[in-house]
C-alpha cells in the first residue's frame, strides 16, 4: 500500500482528474508509463526508418573513400564506395538518399552541376544500375559545390548573386539530373521562382514524373560547417549567404516562402535546420497539404556525435530523442546524418 507521503497517492488537493480531488476518480500518470510494452502501446509519436532521409556524398578523382572529420562516420565516396554505402542503407530499410557531389573542377558559372558527365550525373546512373527503384534517389540541386566562389548562383558585376540568371542554369541542372535518373529534385539555393522554373523546365522537357522537393524555409545558420568541410566549400572573400537565406529571427516569412513554393509546384516542402526551427516546422505542417521535410544538419549532428565522444551525453539516446521531436513538431520526413545508426536501433 502506498505510503502517506507517496505523492501519487495523495494527489493534488483540488486538482480535477488526481487522486484526492473531491468528485474526480484517481488517475495515475504514472499507470501507462511503467512497462516498455505499456509505453509503446500509448506512444503519440512514432519514429520509423521509412521517415529517414541518408545524405551521402561523392566524390571526383579519388581512389578511396576520405573520411569527413567533422561528420564522424560519413566519407566523401568513391562511385564504387557509394553504390555499397547505398546498399547497405537499403538493406537496413531506409527508403531514401539525398546526394551531393563534389567535383574535381570548379568555375565561376557552376558548369559540373549540369555536366552529364558530371560527378553526380554518373552516380545516378550507377545507382540506378545496382538499386532499381529499391531507393528514392534525391539530388541536390544547387551550383555551390561547383562554383568557385562558393555562393549558390551566378553573380552579377557588383558581387551579389543574379537570381534571374541562376534560375537558367537551374533549369539545366535539373534537366541533367533527371536524365541521370533522379527521383526528385531538391532546390537548396532559396533562389525566387526556383519551384517554378525547374517545374517548367521539366515538365517541358517531358519529365513531368520528376518531383520537386523545395528547400522552402532554408535559414543562414551557422550549423552548416560540417556540410562545407563536406563539399569542400568557402565562400570568396569571407562572405555568407544571409542575401538569398532566411534570417533566424523570421517565423511567418517562412509561412510566406511555403505557400509561394507550393504555388509554384513543389510536391514536397522542407524546413531547415531541424531542431532550431521546430516552431516553424510545427507551423507549415499545419499550413500545407504536401509532405514537410526537415533537414536534421550537418551541425546537429557532429554536436552530438563530439558530446557522445566525451562521454557527455548517451549519444545514440540523444539522436533518437532529437529525431522524435523533429517527427512530434510535425515533419513527415528527416534528412539526417543519423540515417544508417537510427535504422540499425529501429531494426530496419
Amino acid at each position: 500500500m502506498p505510503s502517506s507521503t507517496d505523492p501519487s497517492a495523495a494527489g493534488v488537493a483540488g486538482h480535477p482528474g488526481t487522486a484526492g480531488a473531491p468528485g474526480f476518480p484517481a488517475r495515475r500518470m504514472r499507470r501507462l508509463r511503467r512497462t516498455p510494452a505499456l509505453r509503446r502501446l500509448v506512444a503519440e509519436t512514432r519514429l520509423s526508418v521509412d521517415d529517414l532521409v541518408a545524405p551521402l556524398f561523392v566524390r571526383e578523382a579519388i581512389d578511396d573513400p576520405v573520411a569527413i572529420g567533422s561528420l564522424p562516420g560519413h566519407h566523401q565516396h568513391t562511385l564504387r564506395s557509394l553504390v555499397a554505402e547505398a546498399q547497405r542503407l537499403a538493406s537496413l530499410g531506409v527508403p531514401a538518399l539525398v546526394l551531393f557531389g563534389v567535383p574535381e573542377r570548379k568555375d565561376p558559372t557552376g558548369s559540373g552541376a549540369w555536366d552529364p558527365g558530371g560527378v553526380v550525373q554518373r552516380a545516378l546512373g550507377e545507382l540506378r544500375s545496382a538499386l532499381g527503384d529499391q531507393m528514392v534517389l534525391v539530388t541536390d540541386l544547387c551550383l555551390d559545390e561547383y562554383t568557385d566562389h562558393g555562393h549558390c548562383g551566378v553573380l552579377a558585376a557588383d558581387g551579389t548573386v543574379d537570381n534571374d540568371a541562376t534560375l537558367a542554369l537551374y533549369q539545366r541542372v535539373a534537366l541533367a539530373q533527371a536524365s541521370a535518373g533522379a527521383d526528385l529534385v531538391a532546390p537548396s539555393g532559396m533562389m525566387d521562382g526556383q519551384v517554378a522554373a525547374i517545374r517548367a523546365a521539366l515538365d517541358g522537357a517531358g519529365r513531368q514524373s520528376v518531383g520537386i522537393m523545395a528547400y522552402a524555409a532554408k535559414y543562414a545558420s551557422a550549423l552548416y560547417g560540417p556540410f562545407r568541410e563536406a563539399v569542400d566549400v568557402s565562400i570568396a572573400s569571407g562572405g555568407d549567404r544571409r542575401g538569398y537565406q532566411q534570417d533566424p529571427s523570421n517565423r511567418r516569412e517562412a509561412l510566406a516562402e511555403v505557400a509561394l513554393d507550393v504555388a509554384e509546384g513543389a510536391d514536397l516542402v522542407m524546413v531547415k535546420p531541424a531542431l532550431s526551427y521546430l516552431d516553424v516546422i510545427a507551423d507549415v505542417a499545419r499550413a500545407v497539404d504536401v509532405p514537410v521535410a526537415a533537414y536534421h544538419v550537418s551541425g546537429e549532428y557532429a554536436m552530438v556525435k563530439a558530446a557522445a565522444e566525451r562521454g557527455w551525453i548517451d549519444g545514440p539516446a540523444v539522436a533518437l530523442e532529437q529525431l522524435t521531436a523533429v517527427k512530434r513538431a510535425g515533419a513527415d520526413l528527416i534528412l539526417t546524418y543519423f540515417a544508417a545508426e537510427v535504422a540499425e536501433v529501429l531494426g530496419g
